[in-house]
């Protein structure tokens, strides 16, 4: 590991600790994955701080029995622990108000298993979500569950998806204004993506918003209002589709949901279109990776903006939009924190979704940055697909700079925590036809380093000037969430099975824990009613970057995970794959 500084940061903590010093008091729990509606992924406990997190010690661990990526936040509310592991999604309950956390119930779905053969890359689960008396979360064969949190008792189940059209469920829930919101996985399925709001109380169904066709399918209408010209128009879902490839285009959501209660706005990305080869989809192919603002309770949308038009690269636009305010040129404004795929920080006006600044995090050869004018990505025409050629040095890779894994904003440091990755690739596309329920890709791609050679980063982003505050390198991906607490610890685990604690203000590392297989799970921090704070981590390798281990891939085969493989032949020797729970506190054994 290797960690670089600026220095200019120092004085500025000065003056944000003691912005911040009269925060709100925290209730203790973790309601839903990103911790609050903004998913800033903050805590305000601080009981474990910088002097004293280097005597943590191990007060639970629980081996989930479950091989495959686990990629969930644990939810913590009434007292109660709730873990949903991958397929089958069984749901954990840990009582905390007893000696050892010992379990409460256990709920098994009970899935169809052939929804394992149409996941696209693993069978992950990312977490569920509580509201009111009840956990809500998603089954990989399409199934959205709410369940009595006390008891475990079943209240009602909504099928959304169909598994022979290659659609599964993957994201973890977020509930707002009684409604939870959910979205389908398959965009390399050719599946047609959407979010869908289903009622907390009884699992009806009260809108859908669907993400290609007609406006009247993507719930579009007078309140529309986009920033940027090339969003603009009617009936783009279709228009900028050949023929009738939007019935089969992607554009799914199994990211993250924000909300900002006082613009009543929910914002979510949108994932690639489909086939990756873009020579079968010429146009933008809206609404594909981008990003919606839409009213919770209607679903209706009030402004997009498509980060990659027409993308190339299978660069998504899943990844989470941070809710913060800051202060910039002109004022205070409203803003989303958005690291994405395609290698950019975009720091976005949540209000009318104006790009305010869009600055690489990562190095970028596929694009020259983004017109701020238009909006537009700025594509480098030597790095676009070309079939039957092989086009080299493309970065960031597929995954991108940075995949699904959750960053955390600390408002004490005014910096963002970004776990990310460091990858190119080399890819060739070529025809494919589309056959309901299997691959729908025309690409194969071979993923390698980056520059340095070290594949994992994780980066403390200050979103105001536009700069790293400091940086860590890591041997692999780092393919966890992140943490930061009000402490001004901030926590990630890695690939090869170290979960760790690092100083909010300049990335040293503070403390460590070797689990028993690689982490990319999604920390999260809690106070029990013995009054202790307690930090929890789902530890078991997997999902796209670790599926040579989870599926016991062939590291001889290049091709093997969509080019993966190639990038990751080492694993296999650092860690191994198995699900484990851990929690620790200062105080060691749960009391």
């Amino acid at each position: 590991m290797k960690l670089r500084l600026s220095l200019w940061v120092v004085a500025a903590f000065l003056f944000t600790a003691a912005a911040f010093a009269q925060q709100g008091a925290d209730d203790g729990e973790w309601r839903t994955a990103g911790k609050d509606p903004g998913l800033t992924r903050f805590s305000s406990l601080a009981d474990i701080n910088t002097t004293n997190v280097t005597q943590l010690k191990l007060a639970l661990h629980f081996p989930t029995g479950n091989d495959r990526g686990h990629e969930a936040a644990p939810i913590v509310a009434e007292n109660t622990m709730f873990v949903v592991t991958p397929f089958p999604n069984v749901v954990y309950a840990f009582d905390l108000a007893k000696s050892g956390f010992p379990l409460k119930w256990t709920f098994d779905p009970k899935p169809e298993r052939s929804a394992q053969g149409v996941a696209c890359c693993d069978t992950v689960n990312r977490g569920g979500a509580y509201a009111d008396g009840r956990l809500f979360f998603n089954t990989l064969d399409n199934h959205t569950i709410a369940l009595d949190a006390k008891t475990g008792k079943e209240l009602w189940r909504t099928k959304l998806g169909e598994i022979k059209n290659g659609e599964t469920m993957t994201m973890a829930p977020q509930v707002v204004k009684g409604k939870v919101l959910v979205g389908n996985s398959g965009g390399e399925l050719g599946v047609r993506g959407w979010l869908t709001a289903l009622d907390a109380a009884t699992g009806r169904i009260a809108w859908r918003a669907y993400h290609t066709g007609p406006d009247k399918d993507v719930l579009i209408g007078p309140s529309f209002k986009p920033f940027y010209k090339s969003d603009q128009g009617r009936d783009l879902g279709v228009k900028t589709w050949p023929g009738e490839a939007w019935k089969i285009g992607g554009g799914t959501v199994w990211g993250f949901v924000s909300y900002d209660a006082e613009l009543d706005l929910i914002y979510y990305g949108t994932s690639n279109p489909g086939p990756w080869n873009p020579d079968q989809r010429p146009g933008d192919n809206k609404w594909a990776s981008g990003v919606f603002a839409r009213r919770p309770d209607t679903g209706e949308a009030i402004w997009y903006y498509q980060t990659s038009p027409h993308d190339l690269h299978d660069y998504d636009g899943i990844n989470e939009n941070v809710v913060v305010d800051l202060n910039l040129a002109g004022g205070r404004r409203k803003v989303l924190l958005r690291p994405d795929r395609n290698g950019y920080l975009y720091v976005q006006d949540r209000i009318t979704g104006q790009v305010i600044s869009a600055t690489p995090f990562v190095h970028t050869t596929t694009s020259s940055g983004v017109d701020l004018q238009t909006g537009a990505l700025r594509y480098n025409p030597a790095k676009t697909p070309r079939a039957g050629e092989t086009v080299r040095s493309i970065c960031p890779a597929s995954p991108g700079a940075k995949d699904w894994q959750p960053s955390a904003w600390s408002p004490r440091t005014r910096l963002l925590y970004i776990p990310h990755q460091n990858l190119c690739q080399d890819a060739i596309t070529y025809e494919v036809s589309y056959i309901a329920g299997t691959p729908y890709i025309g690409a194969d791609l071979k993923i390698y380093p980056g520059p340095g050679g070290t594949r994992g980063r994780f980066t403390a982003w200050d979103p105001v000037n536009r700069r790293k505050a400091w940086d860590i390198e890591e041997s692999f991906p780092v393919w966890s969430g992140a943490l930061a607490t009000a402490g001004d610890v901030v926590f990630y685990g890695t690939m090869d099975g170290y979960f760790k604690a690092v100083d909010a203000r300049n990335g040293h590392l503070l403390w460590q824990f070797k689990a028993e297989s690689g982490i990319i799970g999604q920390p999260i921090t809690f106070r029990a009613p013995d009054g202790q704070q307690y930090v929890a981590i789902l530890a078991g390798v997997g999902g796209w970057s670790g599926a040579i281990v989870s599926a016991g891939l062939d590291p001889r085969d290049a091709t093997a995970a969509g080019g993966f493989v190639n990038a990751m032949r080492d694993l296999p020797a650092k860690t191994r794959k198995g699900g484990h729970l851990y929690v620790f506190s200062l105080q060691g054994a749960a009391k």
